[in-house]
């Protein structure tokens, strides 16, 4: 091999070697993508409103935070798939059992451009009954909300580490 073609060889790999680094770090570190301060103050607000309404057994209310094909996943229960079953879950196993609290601090939304958004957090559990009144479990939650039609619905909710409160 010429001289020429290895000097050639080395300008151009010397040239490309940062552009693929800054492309290989680009695609790994992802850009921001937290909520606006609007969305923020909407999905809280949502969040408030449909545990209010469970913490009540409002079950109307309930059900219109919920979309039709709901989708519930839980660490320590075999999912449930559509509106009804849920809320027969909760009417069943929450109401006048368990009040929820979201933990101060822990929610976290973000955008899902052309759906809605994602809230995360961590929620504890006071059971209210005679039999468990002290108990406070917690756990951590991800909510997938739909705006449609000028609604916001969950269409999807994951519920995983459940264990006593820490």
């Amino acid at each position: 091999m010429n001289a020429h073609l290895v000097l050639r060889r080395l300008i151009v790999g010397a040239c490309l070697t940062p552009l693929a680094l800054t492309c290989s770090f680009a695609q790994s570190t992802p850009a921001t993508t937290e909520a606006s301060p609007t969305l923020f103050q909407t999905i809280s607000a949502q969040d408030s409103v449909l545990f209010n309404a469970v913490n009540t057994c409002d079950l109307a209310t309930v059900e219109s935070k919920f979309a039709e094909n709901l989708e519930f996943y839980h660490d320590k229960n075999d999912p449930q798939y559509g509106r009804k079953t849920v809320i027969d879950g909760i009417k069943n196993n929450l109401c006048g059992k368990v009040q929820r609290e979201l933990v101060p601090g822990s929610l976290e939304v973000y955008p899902i451009q052309g759906y809605g958004a994602v809230e995360i957090g961590v929620h504890r559990f006071h059971h209210i009954g005679t039999q468990d009144h002290d108990v406070v479990g917690e756990a951590k939650f991800i909510h997938l909300w739909r705006f449609k039609d000028g609604v916001w619905q969950i269409t999807r909710v994951i519920s995983y580490d459940h264990a006593a409160a820490k």
